[in-house]
């Protein structure tokens, strides 16, 4: 038995324009899958790479990577969830910008009651992304209180959480952003210091912040704009994280620079490794909804849009006029 839902495809690559909103067929959940009914789902700027093209997939394609909503049906082997919890998840395939969608069960936990579904749609790809670069994606020695670290883009929806997150773990944060309103809001949340990196060379002003010494580990989802700026803050046997390009790709690594600038150590990481089974998936979402729970972390849902207007949502998106987090509520 299927039914029509609604949901946005594009049938190539380009700008926010080829986003169409189409009529699907839904139908019962296989083996190790659910249905899931949506009532909000997130955006976030790994929609605008594929939708760009950045990062290809098989045409035609649907978009979107987390969703909050209510489970319908189970298909056969799923034992963690049942009909009528409400839940979330953040998953690939894409495809959760819809009304409903028949999906695979592993990245789907329960969602708490005392969670909503707006809120759910909007922290889990960005939570379960600042949980496994705070918790999981570490410099040499780990980290403890009072460390600096630097976290660039912090006033969007993956840098607020991680503000608030690296207060609760007692780390000092040094936040960058494009604007005085948007460093003003990471020092709210929680950052220590706030450079704007539009008007000051952040990698000199950790530098003065540190004492000279520099951070023991950047999280840099810019990439081209910030990738040399980067090393230049790091510690001797510092770790840059790079986890996005929202400026561009960054460029190659020669293996000689990072010797000459103190043993230093970069790594490409993606969410979805760290969500490769059940079990892993689970531990981060406890992880996050214990920390959400508990009023330390705080998701800003800043941009709420019906799911006609997701053109227009992508176009903020991609300026890069946007703050923390936004929602497609269904």
């Amino acid at each position: 038995m299927s039914r029509r839902e609604k949901a946005v495809q594009i049938l190539q690559p380009g700008a926010p324009e080829v986003l169409q909103l189409v009529d699907i067929e839904v139908g019962e959940p296989g083996p190790g899958e659910i249905r899931i009914r949506h009532q909000a789902c997130g955006l976030n700027y790994i929609d605008v790479y594929h939708r760009n093209g950045s990062y290809p997939l098989p045409l035609p394609a649907r978009l979107g990577m987390e969703g909050a909503g209510v489970i319908e049906a189970l298909g056969e082997g799923v034992t963690h969830l049942s009909v009528g919890d409400r839940a979330a998840y953040a998953s690939q395939p894409p495809g959760a910008y819809c009304t409903a969608r028949v999906m695979p069960a592993r990245c789907v936990v329960r969602l708490p009651d005392t969670i909503s579904f707006e809120t759910g749609a909007a922290m889990m790809l960005k939570g379960l992304t600042a949980q496994y670069l705070l918790r999981r994606t570490l410099p040499q020695g780990g980290l403890q209180a009072g460390d600096f670290v630097l976290f660039h883009a912090a006033a969007g929806g993956v840098g607020l959480i991680a503000c608030q997150w690296a207060r609760a773990l007692g780390l000092q944060l040094i936040a960058t952003a494009g604007s005085d309103e948007k460093c003003a809001l990471a020092l709210a949340s929680g950052a220590s210091h706030a450079i704007n990196y539009r008007r000051e060379d952040f990698a000199a002003r950790v530098r003065e912040i540190t004492g000279g010494k520099g951070v023991k580990v950047v999280y840099d989802s810019v990439g081209l704009d910030t990738f040399e700026g980067s090393l230049n803050s790091l510690a001797a046997f510092g770790l840059l994280v790079s986890f996005g390009n929202a400026s561009g790709f960054a460029p190659p690594v020669q293996l000689g620079q990072l010797a000459a600038k103190g043993s230093l150590y970069v790594t490409r990481p993606t969410l979805f490794t760290h969500l490769a089974t059940r079990e892993a998936t689970q531990a981060m979402a406890d992880d996050l909804f214990s920390v959400v729970g508990s009023g330390q972390v705080k998701i800003h849902v800043e941009q709420r849009y019906a799911l006609d207007q997701v053109v227009q949502a992508h176009r903020e998106l991609e300026a890069r006029t946007t703050i923390g987090s936004g929602v497609l509520l269904i």
